[in-house]
């Protein structure tokens, strides 16, 4: 009999595991563990760092404690093409047919250069004829496929599934739980991601080229620091007004403002989409740099919008037993947990 998969999020400067064992109503944890990236990470084409990375991949699974080989993976968000769209109610063999066209309008790259996948996120109950289905689109670079199939074959592994970084999010932090209409900010090292969610479905995403890396930068350079120095600082401080003497809000500041005019942007789409509906209700936070004090209060104040630091491990069962340096982190795992989650779809 096949083990479950483990969920194995490879990110730009860390890689984090979650293995899951779901009982009844929940989940119980059975392995969380975060490990440094090696410093070229998944960027290089370079043999040799790409047996450093699977070596990586092989030390987080043991000290982990995880006995399977199956592992489902996600592609980074500024790598990959997401979209939701709207199309006339189709029947899944007319879909398959009328989505490359559809993909040929959507995604500015050749197609023969990357590989399509499609899920039908929802298809009106039959006599709702006037209503469209909503389809989730994706296009990934076959090279980048390419590459993580083979740092993962080498390291000893065999992959079970590959989606993107929302929709591993989305399950974590959405799932089946009912939800009033929120957006969802997921912010990584390289990328923000955003995703509106209305009845528990995935009406639009998008990413941003920007997270936490840019606001250590920007604290790097005000302070004449390195990177790892803007880190602790940010982490220590936050990126209140008066942090660090003033000087750290001042120095993140446009980066914050440029995240959330692309916040404020994707509440005015939904609003005018839904002019006869409830608005947004509450922006859920995570990745992390969802934990830096005061973070959430910024969108807060400037939204006008319940916001929440988000919490995956809100669906364990032992969340109380978690050792604090796990529970204490729990944005950082998200996109593990909701790939360790999908095994049991």
């Amino acid at each position: 009999m096949k083990t479950l998969p483990f969920g194995l999020d490879i990110g730009a400067h860390s890689v984090k595991a979650v293995w899951l064992n779901r009982e009844n109503n929940g989940f119980f944890l059975k392995s969380a563990l975060t490990y440094p990236a090696p410093p070229r990470g998944m960027a290089s084409e370079s043999p040799v760092d790409q047996q450093e990375m699977a070596h990586v991949l092989r030390k987080i699974v043991s000290e982990g404690k995880i006995t399977t080989p199956y592992v489902n993976i996600a592609l980074p968000e500024s790598q990959v093409y997401t979209r939701v769209i709207e199309m006339p109610v189709l029947s899944d063999k007319e879909l398959a047919s009328a989505i490359y066209w559809e993909a040929e309008q959507q995604i500015p790259v050749p197609l023969s250069t990357i590989s399509i996948d499609w899920s039908v996120l929802r298809r009106p109950q039959d006599g709702q004829i006037t209503e469209k289905m909503t389809v989730l689109l994706v296009g990934a670079p076959s090279s980048l496929l390419e590459k993580y199939q083979k740092i993962v074959s080498l390291a000893g592994f065999v992959i079970n599934s590959i989606e993107t970084e929302v929709l591993s999010v989305m399950r974590a932090l959405i799932g089946t739980k009912q939800h009033p209409p929120s957006l969802v900010l997921n912010i990584g090292t390289q990328t923000t991601s955003l995703a509106i969610v209305r009845e528990q479905i995935m009406i639009f995403t998008y990413s941003i080229p920007m997270g936490g890396s840019a606001i250590s930068r920007a604290i790097a350079s005000d302070f004449g620091v390195d990177i790892s120095k803007a880190d602790e600082y940010k982490k220590l401080y936050g990126i209140a007004p008066n942090a660090g003497g003033g000087r750290i809000g001042k120095a993140t500041e446009p980066i914050l403002l440029s995240i959330f005019t692309e916040v404020r942007k994707a509440i005015v789409f939904y609003a005018e989409k839904y002019k006869s509906e409830s608005s947004i209700q509450q922006i859920l936070l995570s990745g992390a740099s969802a934990k830096l004090p005061w973070l959430d209060a910024f969108f807060a104040e400037n939204a006008g919008i319940e916001t929440v630091v988000a919490n995956p491990w809100s669906v364990l069962l032992n969340k109380d037993q978690l050792p604090v340096e796990i529970s204490g982190n729990g944005p950082d795992y998200t996109v593990a947990v909701g790939l360790a989650m999908r095994s049991y779809e």
